[in-house]
Order: C-alpha cells, then structure tokens, then sequence
C-alpha cells in the first residue's frame, strides 16, 4: 500500500486537555467537559472560532455516568461553527471517534477537529462504594432486557467483569497464564500512578497486596477491575498543512487500525482467547511499514488487567499465549524497561477514562512532557495507543513530528 494514499497521514494530534479528574468530583459533567475541550484548544494554540469539526464517543447516554456530555452539548456551549460532526456509541471502540475525525480532516470535510470523552461513573454510583451504574448493576428495579442482557441479566451477571472473566479463564486454561502473571499488570500501573498528579489510586501495591484482594468474578480480584471516576478528556486533530504554525510540534497518526472480521459479539467469538483486538491490531500493520520492535512505548486499555494481556499478543508485541511469561517480574514493562506499558497508572489506578485517557497519555510521553513518569528511553519516537475490548476494539499509531 502507497503510505502516500493513507488517509489518516493527513492528520495529526495538536492540542490536548483534560478537566480536573477525581473518583468523585461532585461537578456538573458539562462543565468538566467545557473544562478539557477549552483546554485542549488553548494547548494547541488555536481560538474556538477556528474548531470546525466536533467528534465524540459515546454521545449522550442517559444517566449511568458513562457519558457525560454529548455533541450537541458541547456544539451550543462553545457556539461552534462546524463543517462535520459525529457521536455514537457503535464504533470501532472508544478510539473510533478519534480515529473517525482523522478521515474527517484527511477528506477536508474539517481543518480542526475537537474530539471530546467524558465520565462521572463515580458521582453516579452515589454512596453505593464500586457497584456497576448500568441497567441491574445494583440488583434494584424491574428492567426489561434485549440482546445478550437477557441472559446475563437473570442471573445477576450484567458486569463486563463477568463476560471477561470468561474470556481470561479461557486464556488461562490454553496458555497455562497465571493470576500471578497478571498481577503484573496492576502493579505495573500501581507503581507509575503513583508519579501521575491526577491519578485516583497512588498507594504503593506490592503483588501479595493483589493477590490478597477480594475476588470478584475468577480470575478477576479487586485490583484487576478498573476504577470509576469523573473527568473528561480531548483533543484537536488537525490538518498536517494546517498544523505546521501551531503552538507544539504536532504528532502524527502513522497508521490506525479498525478492523473487525469476527462475529460483533462479546461471548460468541470464534476464538475466546483473543478478542475484536486481534483483528484491529493485524489490520493497523497492514497500513505501515514500521513493526511493533520499533515502538517505544504502548498505551494498552486495562479496563480488566487481563485486557492489558490481549491487547500486547494481538499487536504481535509477544507471541500468541505468550502475554503471561512476557510481563511476569514486571521489569520487561516498568518505565525503565524495554516496552513501558500503561506510563499514567492506566484505569486500574489512574482512573476510568477510558480510551482517550491512553491517547492523551501516549501524546504526553512522545512530546515529553510526563515529567516524573516520563519513560526512560530518552526521546522516544513511535507509540501505540489502543483501546476496546470485546466486540469493539480500535487502536493507533503514532509518531513524533
């Protein structure tokens, strides 16, 4: 494939911002928002009359706290004058809407486009500790369930800590992966939220801490789940021509990754050790030339620990059923080891963000702008952010201008 007829190479990240972040903030969700959006153009030099695209994930989604704004909302507030917008829930994971104003801006439909990802999980679940917010979630109220619910909903299990459970035992069973392989994970992201100012978990965690939690659905524990919160991210994707005057040298998509060929099914994919991310991460390889031994870095969705796992065996960073050997000790993905993952504390410390909470993190570290918990190689060049799990996964490449 000419590199030359990549789409997503006619756009790059330019601005970035986040809002204040806390496991409760007690903050209307829009004004947390407003909050990352203002700061995210400030951060790239631009005034909010120059935004002329608007993207987000998931759009307005009632009042579970997994959505805290939609694109409407945003669009009226700041008054944006646009020439393309887009919002929805079914995308190739959380990263679809980035990944989405990237086509946007490579088509000309927009110069500039904000993309914005909003939570309050954690004010929504009230005084009611981690319970899910979703429909059944606190076992409280009639719900008329469609779909996979209705056989998950019956049996008190509409927890993604369920479905994924699944997934890891199967895992476990093929590849004689062990929780204390996995426990690397947690601790990894233990030990680098602790340099992260925003991050919700900073305590240390040593692995017997991890192993000594209470399970929640095998081989899951407490310290395997991510943790609820509130706090909005964004960014500004912009023309490459469009970008060479702005305020920070601008990072490049080099190549993303979409792709979906197995059934869009949480529990009935053809191969229950691996997930959409398999398919996604083989089809960002195909738009490159450069291979996973030239990435510095990666930013690896962890809504469960063992996602963190998938997401490196799907992107070739280890063999298939390799993850569990790969990541034991935890030095070969500290900061200072050969592939630093998840450099914020991901959401199993850091806070439930969720994909865009990687992307923000990878840009931060390839600008070098992670202070205490900037990797030690020195100026690192190639980063891989992804997110999803399940039946939805999408993840990008990216490179230092």
């Amino acid at each position: 494939m000419d590199a030359s007829d990549l789409i997503e190479r006619r756009a790059c990240i330019t601005g970035l911002g986040q809002s204040e972040i806390g496991r409760r903030v007690d903050r209307d969700p829009l004004e947390l928002t407003l909050d990352a959006c203002l700061a995210a153009i400030e951060d790239a030099g631009l005034e909010v009359d120059d935004i002329d695209g608007l993207s987000t994930y998931p759009g307005m989604f009632g009042p579970s706290g997994f959505s805290g704004a939609g694109a409407t909302d945003v669009h009226d507030a700041l008054r944006l004058k646009l020439g393309w917008f887009d919002s929805g829930v079914e995308t190739s994971g959380q990263l679809g809407s980035v990944i989405k104003a990237c086509l946007a801006v490579g088509a000309g439909l927009a110069s500039h486009v904000l993309c914005f990802r909003s939570v309050w999980e954690g004010s929504a679940q009230g005084n009611k500790g981690r319970a899910g917010v979703m429909p059944g979630g606190d076992g409280g109220g009639r719900v008329r369930a469609g779909g996979m619910q209705q056989w998950t909903l019956p049996y008190s299990a509409p927890s993604a800590a369920v479905w994924i459970a699944m997934f890891a035992q199967r895992h476990f069973h093929e590849y004689g992966t062990t929780r204390e392989q996995m426990g690397w994970i947690a601790v990894n992201a233990r030990r680098n939220a602790a340099l992260n100012p925003n991050a919700i978990y900073t305590d240390p965690m040593t692995l017997d801490d991890y192993l000594g939690a209470r399970m929640i659905s095998t081989p899951f524990g407490l310290f395997d789940c991510d943790v609820p919160c509130d706090g909005a991210t964004a960014f500004v994707v912009s023309r490459v021509e469009r970008a060479r005057d702005l305020r920070k040298p601008p990072v490049r998509v080099e190549a993303v990754g979409t792709a979906l060929r197995g059934r869009p099914s949480w529990d009935q994919f053809d191969d229950l050790t691996t997930m959409a991310n398999r398919d996604a991460a083989a089809h960002m390889w195909t738009r490159t030339d450069l291979r996973p031994s030239d990435v510095d870095l990666v930013e690896l969705y962890d809504g469960f620990s063992w996602l963190t796992m998938s997401w490196l065996e799907a992107l070739g960073m280890c063999g298939v059923g390799e993850s569990g050997p790969f990541i034991d000790g935890g030095k070969r993905i500290a900061r200072e080891g050969e592939l630093p993952v998840n450099t914020h504390g991901g959401q199993l410390s850091g806070g439930r963000l969720h994909g865009y909470g990687f992307l923000h993190e990878a840009v931060v570290q390839l600008r070098g702008e992670g202070g205490p918990r900037q990797i030690a190689k020195q100026s690192p060049q190639v980063a891989v952010a992804a997110a999803g799990g399940g039946n939805t996964s999408g993840c990008m490449l990216l490179t230092r201008e």
